[in-house]
C-alpha cells in the first residue's frame, strides 16, 4: 500500500512539474513573439519622419509628417477587424495556433513595407501601398494583442495573474525599445541622408526577419490550460444585454486612457520631441530609451502590487495620475534630450500601472467562452478609437498653437479610468474559470 501511494505520490510530482515546464515554455514563447510583433508595429512611430519623406509629397514637412500619422491612424482600422476575426479563431482553433498566425502576417507586412519604392519613383502608388501593408499590420497585431492578453492570463496561477500577465506590457516594452535601438544605431552609422535614403528601410526588414524566429517558438508552445479543458466549448450561460453593456462600458473606460497615455508617451515621444520641438534625432532616440527602461522596471513591480492589493486600488491610482501629470510633463519638453528623458519618463511611470495589468484586468472581465472574441475585438477597438488619432491629434494642436487641449483631453480620460476603477469587481486571485458575466 505504501509503495502505491509513494508512486501515486511521485506521479503527481512528476505532472506538476511537467505542467509547470510546459507553463513556462508557453510563457516564453508568448513573451518574444509578442516582443517582436511590438518591435515590427513601432517601427512605423520610429521612422515616421522619415516616412513621410520618402511616401508623400514632401514639399511641406509638416503636411508630409501628418500624412504619415494619418496611414498610421488608418492602420488601426484594421485592428478591430483583426481582434474580431483572430479573436473568433481564437476561441474556435486555439490560442496558440492563432498567435503563429498572426506572427507570420505581421512579419510580411513589415517586408512590404521594407521593399515599397518612394514616392519619386511611382509616384501615389507608394502612399497606397504603405496604407495597404500598415492595414495588413493592423489586422495581425489587432488579433495579436487580443488573444496574447487572453494567451497569457489564462497559463498564469491564478495568485500570480497580475505579475505573469505584466509580461505582456513588459515584452511590448522590449519591443519598442528594440525599435529604439535600432533607430539609434541607424543613426550613429549612417548620415541623415542615408537614413532618408534606405536606412529606414533596413529597419524594417530586420524585424520581418526576426518574425521567423518568433514563428518556431511559438510553433513549440503548448495550448492553455483552460482552453485545452473544452471550458470554450461548455461554456456558461448567454450573456445578456446588460452584461455586453457593462462590459462594454468597464473596458472602454479604462482601455482609452491606456491607450492614449501609450501612444504618446512610449511611441511617438522622440517623433514629436524632433518634428514638434527640433530635437536632433540621435539624441532623442537615446533619451527615449532610458526612459523606456523606467517602465521596463516599474510593469513586473506593479503587476506584483497587483496581486497583493487587488485590481481596483491600482486602476484608481493610474486614474489620479492621468489627471495629474499631462500639463507639467508638455511643459517640460524643449529641444534639449533631458527634458525628453524627464518628461517621458515621469508619463512611462504612470502609464506602466494600467500597463502591468491590462492584459490580466480585460481578460477577467469577459467569461471563457467569450474572450478570446470579447478581449480581440474590444482591446483592438478602443485601440482605433483613442490610441490610433492620438499621434496625429496631438501632433495637429500642437501645430497650431492649442497643445495645452491635448493634456485636457488626457485628463478627461483619466477621470474615465477612475470610473472604471468603481465599475470593475474586484478579481484578484479568482480564477478565470470562475469569471461570470457581470463579476
Amino acid at each position: 500500500m505504501e509503495n502505491y501511494t509513494l508512486a501515486g505520490t511521485e506521479a503527481s510530482a512528476s505532472y506538476a512539474n511537467d505542467t509547470k515546464s510546459k507553463s513556462f515554455k508557453s510563457l516564453r514563447a508568448a513573451v518574444v513573439g509578442n516582443l517582436l510583433e511590438w518591435f515590427d508595429w513601432t517601427l512605423y512611430g520610429t521612422f515616421a519622419v522619415y516616412l513621410g519623406a520618402n511616401f508623400f509629397e514632401k514639399t511641406d514637412a509638416t503636411s508630409a509628417l501628418l500624412s504619415t500619422l494619418a496611414v498610421f491612424a488608418v492602420g488601426f482600422v484594421g485592428r478591430p477587424i483583426g481582434g474580431l476575426l483572430f479573436g473568433y479563431l481564437g476561441d474556435r482553433m486555439g490560442r496558440k495556433n492563432t498567435l503563429v498566425v498572426t506572427m507570420t502576417t505581421m512579419a510580411a507586412s513589415s517586408l512590404m513595407i521594407a521593399l515599397i519604392p518612394s514616392y519619386s519613383e511611382i509616384g501615389v502608388w507608394a502612399s497606397v501601398l504603405l496604407l495597404i501593408a500598415r492595414m495588413l499590420q493592423g489586422l495581425a497585431h489587432g488579433g495579436e494583442s487580443g488573444v496574447s492578453y487572453v494567451y497569457l492570463a489564462e497559463i498564469a496561477p491564478a495568485d500570480r495573474r497580475g505579475l505573469w500577465s505584466s509580461s505582456a506590457m513588459f515584452s511590448a516594452t522590449l519591443g519598442v525599445m528594440g525599435a529604439t535601438v535600432l533607430g539609434i544605431a541607424l543613426t550613429s552609422v549612417l548620415s541623415p541622408a542615408d537614413m532618408k535614403s534606405y536606412g529606414w528601410r533596413l529597419g524594417f526588414a530586420f524585424g520581418g526577419i526576426l518574425g521567423l524566429f518568433a514563428l518556431y517558438l511559438r510553433r513549440a508552445a503548448h495550448e492553455t490550460p483552460v482552453y485545452d479543458s473544452n471550458e470554450v466549448a461548455l461554456g456558461s450561460a448567454p450573456m445578456s444585454r446588460r452584461d455586453k453593456l457593462q462590459i462594454l462600458l468597464k473596458v472602454v473606460f479604462f482601455s482609452a486612457g491606456s491607450q492614449v497615455a501609450y501612444y504618446t508617451w512610449v511611441v511617438f515621444a522622440p517623433s514629436v520631441a524632433i518634428s514638434a520641438r527640433g530635437m536632433e534625432a540621435r539624441s532623442a532616440f537615446i533619451a527615449s530609451l532610458f526612459a523606456q527602461l523606467i517602465a521596463l522596471c516599474l510593469l513586473p513591480f506593479y503587476g506584483y502590487l497587483a496581486d497583493k492589493f487587488g485590481r481596483k486600488p491600482m486602476l484608481f491610482a493610474y486614474g489620479l495620475g492621468l489627471i495629474v501629470a499631462p500639463i507639467p510633463l508638455a511643459s517640460i519638453l524643449t529641444s534639449q534630450p533631458w527634458t525628453l528623458l524627464v518628461s517621458q519618463g515621469a508619463g512611462l511611470a504612470v502609464w506602466a500601472i494600467i500597463g502591468s495589468l491590462y492584459a490580466a484586468l480585460i481578460a477577467e472581465q469577459i467569461p471563457t467562452q467569450h474572450r478570446g472574441l470579447g478581449v480581440g475585438f474590444l482591446s483592438s477597438l478602443v485601440a482605433s478609437i483613442f490610441g490610433g488619432t492620438a499621434p496625429f491629434l496631438n501632433t495637429w494642436l500642437t501645430s497650431i498653437g492649442m497643445s495645452w487641449v491635448y493634456s485636457l483631453y488626457i485628463m478627461f480620460l483619466g477621470v474615465l479610468t477612475i470610473i472604471a476603477a468603481i465599475m470593475i469587481h474586484e478579481t484578484r486571485g479568482v480564477p478565470l474559470s470562475q469569471i461570470r458575466a457581470g463579476g
